[in-house]
């Protein structure tokens, strides 16, 4: 099990998605605010390297922002 347990894996949250073009993309600076396809009480999706692997809420505890799991994907191991 000491090796499984030295393993990394990249955490992603997705809060939301959007589509737009390049050229837009491109002429975008700091402070620029890109819309996203979702609404504020919709789950956000959970990757480990790049794989679904479960869908949560986000939770602000005190100064900080967490992710509570709601729901998980069995079937993400191939």
């Amino acid at each position: 099990m000491k090796a499984i347990e030295d393993v990394s894996v990249e955490i992603s949250v997705v809060l939301g998605t959007s589509e737009m073009p390049i050229s837009q993309l491109l002429k975008m600076g700091r402070g620029a605010v890109i819309d996203l396809v979702a609404r504020e009480d919709e789950n956000v999706l959970i990757y480990a390297n790049n794989q679904l692997v479960a869908r949560g809420e986000i939770v602000i505890s005190g100064d900080k922002i967490a992710v509570s799991i709601t729901h998980t994907y069995k079937n993400y191991v191939s």
